[in-house]
């Protein structure tokens, strides 16, 4: 069941914070230490596989695809196992992680499935380089066939700002592909190998390539859309707010323009980051943490989108946001649902375009997880289809036909998946 409410208007050193201390940051924020890669090293024709007739046989790009993943996983394991250590091992995280196995294993046969797709589809381009950082990189999934200029998505995951990747989009990429839309899954740095303002720059980055290059792909640049899920909700709308200030206060010397994304959707974000320290502490993302990961408590307010429109010197860069959907299940308890409904009423009181849809009962993993391996019909998805085709004349005469998505995952795995969930 859903409730829906619309409203519109026109090279650091890690330091070990002091026992005992929950404000300090453990890590302050880092400018280097990171190995830099030229967006050169890779060319689109020789990206990942799929359409286009790519230089290298489909042997050599899996083997090319499986260094990278072999390189990327001993970076993000040496990060985690860093990160580990100040962490330290308690009750909280010990429960949380049992939990999150449990939870992975039921879920595990649609992943299985999802990831073949992902690995063997040839309507999936995996690892385009877009920057010069070791995570620059994102995942195209292609429809089938593209007879005109296809609508385009730029979809930022989540992960607690910790565990984010590109492939986490694989479902949502293979279900918006198959209703005629362009996906490209963003990857971003993750901390510690990264902050906060390096995760947004990455991002801006990211739909900045989108915006540019993405009719390379038959993609259509009069028709982009973005898409954040919880940590990416947080991360995305900070790239585009912070992207409309730097546009009322610099002048047009960017890459690309708020101007060109239609509609912005956020799935379970947060917005208001002052507010969310002790909820995230009391869940196991403890305060020191999360303050490093958010540059320090003074740069708080910097990264709450919330907060920020309602700064009287924002008012322009507030009308230069696109339309705005959020969406929030009632039942999520790794980010309540208050988050998305007080974002929403700073945008109204403030002159953005903004509709908030609530879903009863679902819990954080439900809208982006167990609903879509499921299979049949997605409320969620089917609302942001919905909006992205409704210029679209071939989509409204019926042109795109879209199989019904069959279901991944039988119903008692994933209704016990949604009792035992950790998010």
């Amino acid at each position: 069941m859903r409730t829906e409410m619309a409203e519109r208007n026109g090279g650091g050193e890690i330091v070990e914070a002091e026992e005992g201390s929950e404000t300090r940051p453990l890590f302050p924020p880092r400018n280097g230490g990171v190995r830099r890669r030229n967006a050169s090293e890779s060319s689109l024709s020789g990206s990942g596989s799929g359409r286009g007739g790519g230089v290298l046989s489909r042997r050599d790009s899996f083997r090319r695809d499986v260094q990278h993943a072999a390189e990327e996983t001993y970076l993000v394991t040496g990060l985690a196992v860093q990160l580990l250590r100040y962490l330290g091992i308690g009750y909280r995280w010990i429960t949380k992680f049992l939990a999150l196995c449990f939870y992975a294993l039921l879920l595990m046969p649609g992943f299985i499935q999802v990831g073949y797709y992902y690995f063997f589809s040839s309507q999936v381009r995996r690892s385009v380089v877009y920057g010069d950082q070791p995570r620059n990189r994102l995942d195209l999934y292609l429809p089938v066939n593209i007879e005109n200029r296809a609508p385009v998505v730029a979809f930022i995951t989540g992960g607690a700002w910790i565990i984010g990747y590109k492939a986490w989009g694989a479902l949502l990429g293979r279900r918006l592909a198959e209703k005629g839309i362009i996906v490209a899954c963003i990857d971003y740095r993750n901390f510690p190998q990264g902050t906060i303002s390096d995760m947004v720059q990455d991002a801006s980055q990211g739909i900045s390539f989108v915006c540019n290059n993405i009719s390379t792909f038959g993609g259509d640049p009069a028709r982009i859309y973005v898409i954040g899920q919880s940590a990416g909700a947080h991360i995305a709308s900070c790239a585009l707010l912070n992207k409309a200030i730097k546009e009322c206060n610099e002048g047009d010397d960017a890459t690309w323009r708020v101007s060109q994304i239609n509609a912005y959707f956020g799935i379970s974000g947060g917005y208001n980051i002052v507010n969310l320290v002790d909820h995230f502490h009391n869940r196991g993302l403890y305060r020191s943490i999360f303050l490093s990961i958010m540059e320090g408590e003074e740069a708080l307010h910097l990264f709450s989108p919330e907060l920020m429109v309602q700064e009287l010197n924002n008012k322009l860069a507030v009308s230069l946001l696109p339309r705005i959907i959020l969406f929030h299940g009632t039942s999520d308890k790794s980010i309540p649902s208050t988050a998305s409904k007080d974002f929403a009423d700073a945008l109204k009181a403030n002159g953005g375009m903004v509709d908030l849809i609530f879903y009863e009962g679902k819990t954080h993993t439900d809208l982006f997880l167990q609903d879509p391996l499921r299979g049949g019909e997605d409320q969620l998805l089917e609302t942001i289809v919905k909006i992205i085709h409704e210029d679209d004349e071939n989509a409204n005469n019926g042109n795109i036909q879209a199989p019904i998505a069959r279901r991944l995952v039988p119903e008692w795995m994933l209704m016990l998946a949604h009792k035992i969930s950790p998010f």
